[in-house]
């Protein structure tokens, strides 16, 4: 009780809780002028996807009235059930059925009916009349179109830009009235680099270094070797298990132990080679079917095997084999494609132009796989990866998998994917239900997206081509849009699994469309990608918020300022660790089990299998980053899942962002900070200087930036007050956390009140963000 009251004091004196994670604010679309030409696809079709697609749009069999406004010839036809009536007539508002429906007072033929509980607002209806009396052209959705290589927008700031990226951005700025920020202090701008390039705060070193560096290119130059860091892949792979929904269990109830780890290795391995990203998923999506394929392209496969696999007696076979080929053809679709395939499992897409004949021939390329859907029930070794499976020797360690961290002499299996000798039939199944086979079907790809030509292999191969083919209009901009999330916080599109009808439209559409034709210009490269981004003036900017900024763009759409928010959930841990000096900075390797609240594993078991009860790790395993921290599916890492971490059950592209108290609680009682506040501590009092001079190093090892003098004076303030109070009994309690051992010969009392400023410091609201 001490302990916590001890900490809470701290939040007290800094009256410091965790900060709201996103800005609150409309858009004030009411008040928005009427544009002087309306698009279909930016105002018009939002407004029917949102009120009318339900029962007027692609999915037959809801629809009503033999009425379908999701294509122009159907639109504009006569309506059977209205004699002499058509839902659009071009330039005619009072002559268009559906105009008139949706301006009718009347409850029998109002549209959308009361009971939707639907309305349309007034500036929404004046944008349909205008776009009716300007033709009711209809366009083909804009992520259905190739990318192209826009031209660059003009500016009045020309002075501004450093790279292509700013001219769309300032365009739009200048278009409402808005200048960007100036440039980020040195300090705040390292930091911010390193956290997103590498996951890690920047060191001592790192910062002297740059700010001693005057050159035009210094922080080109950082960044340079922020990319160049191991701990750049390390970064890059915490989004990449999200997709993959990487976890070190199988899953469900009887949830054991699952040997996935080397392909995380290699994930990370990837990133760090920068393999161009067309051949990242190539070897994801079909290594095995690459002609003779090495054991490295076989590895990569393992990215469809990461689904959930059951352990458990009982089950009907054929009922979990048809869940697992369903997660893979749904993950591929949300992933790769941004498109909620999964809605046209059970009938065809109520939104977008996917029917539910052509989401089994999507899943038919993933049917074809020497699987069951329960192969072995809970037991040892021979149940950690599940067939097709691959073994990995030291010889091929020594050889072609130089980059898996492996220390045992035991050989490794890993699930990977691998073809039948005969093509397994399949067909599409009513309401989704694996016993229930309808019509037969073979591999095809949705014609609104990209016809499966002759050209394509009919196999995952031949999928993977047809991805990466320059007509194909998603892959560049799902990936360019993810990589933009990663760097800016939000997505130039905010739903980054849905590039479909019901999707957000993007803030810079031009802008997507250039950096995705340009990534696909330049041989898919990532890490050029990531460059372009994180040295655009837009990036670069601070992010200081004006009156202005906020009543104008609260939510920061037009990127007048540097976003703000908070670490993802391993980065917090990796921060603690790394400004502490507890860091284990080992690549690689299987998965660790840090500390973690008793008995959680144990109260949510079967009682079967290795991971009945939760076995702590001990010395540097300890210290590892977040990343490797063991993720039990039906038992997540507490702490993790806290602050938004995933548990891993399915692919997830974007992370939910909350602001709650036990994330303050976190902050405040978890083992990990208190140990790395200790062992801070410890260091400073072992080095010469001041109580003063010690809290000055802390508060910039963990920051990032030197503090003022004010905030020293009350950091110091706040440590003679913790030497006066504790005793030496209260300050053995307080130092009683962790394994890693004390320095011996220090004053227990000054080692607790030092201990206590710094988990003052780890607990500021601006050190675990990125501003």
């Amino acid at each position: 009780m001490k302990k916590q009251l001890g900490q809470f004091a701290t939040v007290l004196v800094f009256g410091i809780f965790l900060f709201p994670s996103c800005e609150e604010g409309g858009s004030g679309a009411e008040n928005q002028k009427i544009p002087k030409e309306v698009s279909f696809n930016f105002d018009i079709r939002p407004i029917l996807s949102d009120n009318c697609f339900a029962c007027h749009g692609p999915d037959a069999n809801k629809r009503e009235a033999g009425l379908r406004l999701d294509i122009a010839e159907e639109a504009y036809k006569a309506l059977k059930e209205t004699k002499g009536a058509h839902g659009w007539v071009p330039g005619k508002p009072a002559e268009s059925e559906a105009y008139r429906r949706i301006t009718s007072e009347d409850p029998s033929i109002m549209m959308p009916p009361p009971e939707s509980n639907l309305k349309l607002t007034d500036r929404e209806i004046r944008l349909i009349e205008k776009w009716i009396s300007q033709g009711a052209e209809y366009e083909k959705h804009w992520a259905f179109v190739p990318p192209t290589l826009r031209e660059l927008p003009e500016v009045d700031n020309e002075d501004w830009p450093r790279n292509e990226v700013d001219y769309f951005i300032l365009a739009k700025q200048e278009e409402s009235g808005l200048k960007p920020n100036a440039e980020a202090d040195k300090e705040s701008l390292l930091k911010r680099a390193s956290l997103d390039l590498t996951g890690l705060p920047p060191t001592l070193e790192m910062m002297d270094a740059f700010l001693a560096d005057d050159a035009p290119d210094a922080y080109e130059k950082a960044v340079d070797r922020l990319l160049a860091s191991p701990a750049y892949g390390e970064k890059m792979a915490v989004y990449w298990m999200d997709i993959a929904r990487f976890a070190d269990s199988h899953g469900f109830q009887d949830d054991s132990y699952r040997s996935q780890w080397p392909w995380r290795d290699w994930v990370i391995h990837a990133f760090n080679e920068n393999m161009p990203y067309d051949q990242f998923i190539t070897w994801q999506l079909a290594g095995d079917l690459i002609p003779n394929a090495t054991k490295e392209q076989l590895l990569a496969t393992g990215f469809n095997r990461n689904h959930k696999i059951t352990e458990e007696g009982g089950v009907v076979d054929e009922e979990y084999r048809v869940m697992y080929v369903t997660d893979r053809t749904n993950t591929v679709g949300k992933s790769l494609m941004g498109i909620t395939m999964e809605c046209a499992a059970c009938h065809d897409h109520k939104y977008d132009p996917i029917s539910q004949k052509e989401y089994y021939s999507f899943y038919s390329f993933f049917n074809n796989i020497k699987e069951k859907g329960i192969e072995s029930t809970v037991g040892g070794p021979e149940t950690y990866a599940k067939r097709p499976m691959m073994q990995i020797s030291n010889a091929d360690v020594d050889s072609i998998l130089t980059f898996i961290n492996k220390k045992d002499t035991l050989d490794l299996i890993v699930s990977v994917m691998g073809e039948l000798d005969s093509i397994r039939p399949s067909f599409v199944l009513e309401r989704g239900v694996y016993d229930q086979p309808r019509d037969p079907v073979t591999v095809k790809t949705p014609e609104s997206i990209l016809s499966f030509g002759p050209e394509f292999e009919k196999n995952r191969l031949g999928l993977s081509k047809w991805m990466f083919s320059k007509k194909n209009p998603l892959t560049s901009r799902v990936f360019v849009n993810q990589i933009w999330q990663e760097i800016f916080g939000r997505g130039i599109v905010s739903t980054p699994g849905d590039f479909g009808m019901q999707g957000a439209l993007p803030t810079h559409p031009e802008l997507l469309d250039w950096l995705s034709a340009d990534l696909m210009d330049n041989g898919w490269d990532v890490k050029r990608l990531v460059k372009q981004m994180v040295t655009s003036a837009t990036y670069r900017q601070s992010a200081v918020v004006s009156k202005k900024q906020l009543e104008r763009d609260p939510d920061n759409l037009l990127l007048s300022r540097a976003p703000r928010h908070r670490l993802k959930a391993e980065f917090i841990r990796d921060l603690i660790l790394a400004s502490s000096g507890l860091l284990n900075r080992e690549i690689g390797g299987p998965s660790v089990k840090p500390y973690q609240p008793a008995g959680l594993w144990e109260g949510a078991t079967s009682g079967r299998g290795i991971l009945s009860t939760y076995k702590q790790d001990h010395h540097e395993k300890l210290y590892r980053r977040g990343l490797y921290n063991f993720i039990k599916r039906t038992v997540p890492p507490p702490a993790m899942t806290i602050f938004d971490g995933s548990n891993r059950d399915q692919c997830e592209v974007q992370r939910s962002i909350t602001n709650t108290p036990l994330q303050a609680l976190v902050m405040l009682n978890d083992p990990t900070m208190l140990e790395a506040s200790r062992v801070l501590a410890g260091k400073l009092l072992q080095e010469s200087g001041d109580s003063e001079a010690h809290i000055r190093k802390a508060f910039r090892i963990i920051v990032c930036r030197n503090p003022s003098d004010q905030e020293v004076a009350i950091l110091k303030k706040y440590y003679d007050g913790r030497l006066q109070v504790l005793n030496d009994e209260a300050a053995k309690e307080l130092l009683a956390v962790g394994e890693y051992p004390s320095p011996v010969g220090l004053d227990t009392v000054e080692l607790a009140s030092m201990m206590q400023v710094i988990a003052s410091i780890y607990n500021l609201e601006e050190t675990i963000s990125k501003t």
